[in-house]
């Protein structure tokens, strides 16, 4: 029976609904009334239920859906304004006990070399990272009890945070790894990780239990509550995630709101990100072998409808996507990008290791810096701003302050500044020019007067050589 206040995983994702939830979906949708009434209480900007969202998204009506597409940018502007944040995956190991179908990390894959980083090389992969720009990573790392223990992941954090090089360090660091237990949440908390982020892959327990075979993760309960054991433990900022094509992406968009709505009620805290992964070709995979694929346009509609269903939380989408798949996402509701992607252990330093040891073929190659430059030309501000983890605005505090549109005046003026530091200490010659009249733009838009002024002057300290200033 659904039940969204359940801790458990077949109560607060149950099959039974998602399967109503479909069947409604399909049946209404050309149904204009009921779609406008939708679309005048996401209008509202409160959000909406996964049975009013399924209906969004079976919508055949193109007048109605350009009306979707128009009100997902809207919304993405009021809550995340014109800013991007920029990150970047930092790989440590692609040991892995894991039987996963669809990622070439699997245990049963004898070709790729099995690698993990040690502390020193941890240190060369984050001072390339720091050389390039960023101040946030998400890292990464396959479940194997022996090689990658929690010891090592907060070793590995413990390191990151400490490399000061030049005027580089890394301000945040967001934690992909397997579902553990509440003990192990609790050490993350105290290592200061930003958000843990775990992707559910797919909601459908039959499909989950296939794709999965053998390893700890074949356990559907254990992951799926994974969220709920890592809140209990104090961390506030969780991120989830589907891999589409693996699975009736109608029935995974349906899951994964139904998991925001159960964090949201029972947590009190919906997710702080939602990221949207394709399936992408690597060693020994062949997406097409799910025959789940989804076109752009699809593709697009996805990432719509969840920033119209979740008006909140920030939307990520990934260097798996195209420049310009991502070009026209950024417009629908994301709100997070990375980089200059590696996507291998040791990649950053190493090219060949890149070739070698990818968890997915990278379908955006360009640098950070081209990066930053297109976005600043149509109009976005990339931020590496870190400021609200730093300063305790997480959880229910970020939200708050998200949803009452408070937050503008301290993350526009971060984004700024930030924007400023890269601009000063890695940006090409051309990218800085961009920048800096980018900046004197944007100054306008911060309508408090008290914080312009000292968002100026705190502009004028970066340039002359000064870091890490915050509101």
């Amino acid at each position: 029976m659904y039940d969204m206040m359940s801790p458990r995983a077949e109560e607060f994702i149950d099959h039974e609904e998602i399967l109503k939830c479909l069947e409604y979906g399909e049946r209404n949708k050309d149904n204009r009334e009921l779609i406008d009434e939708i679309l005048e209480k996401a209008r509202l900007r409160r959000g909406l239920s996964h049975k009013e969202a399924i209906v969004l998204l079976n919508c055949e009506l193109e007048d109605k859906n350009q009306e979707i597409y128009a009100l997902a940018e809207q919304i993405k502007k009021d809550f995340y304004g014109n800013r991007i944040v920029m990150f970047a995956p930092l790989y440590l190991s692609n040991y892995c006990v894991n039987g996963c179908e669809y990622c070439p990390y699997h245990q049963r894959n004898k070709d790729i070399p099995r690698k993990k980083l040690t502390q020193q090389e941890i240190r060369d992969e984050v001072i390339a990272l720091q050389d390039m720009g960023h101040k946030r990573l998400a890292i990464e790392a396959g479940e194997d009890p022996v090689n990658n223990p929690i010891e090592y992941i907060l070793e590995s954090i413990k390191t990151i945070y400490s490399i000061k090089h030049k005027n580089g360090a890394i301000r945040r660091v967001n934690v992909n790894i397997a579902a553990t237990t509440p003990e192990n949440y609790r050490k993350l908390k105290d290592a200061g990780i930003g958000t843990y982020i775990l992707f559910q892959e797919t909601y459908h327990k039959e499909n989950y239990e296939r794709l999965h075979p053998t390893g700890p993760k074949h356990d559907y309960a254990w992951h799926t509550e994974a969220m709920d054991r890592a809140m209990d433990a104090g961390i506030d900022d969780v991120g989830l995630g589907v891999l589409f094509g693996l699975n009736n992406y109608k029935y995974d968009f349906v899951g994964i709101l139904m998991h925001a709505e159960h964090l949201e009620g029972a947590k009190g805290c919906g997710p702080h990100t939602i990221s949207v992964p394709r399936v992408r070709p690597a060693d020994d995979i062949d997406p097409e072998v799910f025959d789940n694929s989804i076109s752009d346009e699809t593709f697009a509609k996805i990432v719509a409808c969840i920033r119209i269903a979740v008006p909140y939380t920030g939307m990520i989408v990934s260097t798996r996507e195209s420049q310009k798949t991502r070009e026209r996402v950024l417009h629908l509701g994301i709100s997070q990008i990375s980089g200059g992607s590696r996507t291998s252990v040791g990649g950053y330093v190493n090219e060949e290791r890149h070739d070698e040891t990818a968890q997915f073929d990278v379908n955006d190659l360009r640098t950070l810096d081209e990066v930053v430059n297109w976005l600043m030309r149509m109009g976005y501000v990339p931020s590496f701003c870190t400021a609200c983890y730093r300063e305790g605005r997480t959880g229910d505090r970020f939200m708050s302050l998200l949803k009452s549109g408070q937050i503008v005046n301290c993350c526009h003026p971060n984004a700024l500044m930030t924007l400023k530091e890269y601009l000063e200490d890695y940006a090409s010659p051309g990218t800085k020019e961009i920048g800096d009249a980018l900046i004197a733009r944007e100054l306008d838009v911060i309508t408090n007067p008290a914080v312009r002024e000292k968002c100026e002057d705190y502009l004028n300290n970066i340039h002359t050589g000064k870091r890490d200033f915050r509101f």
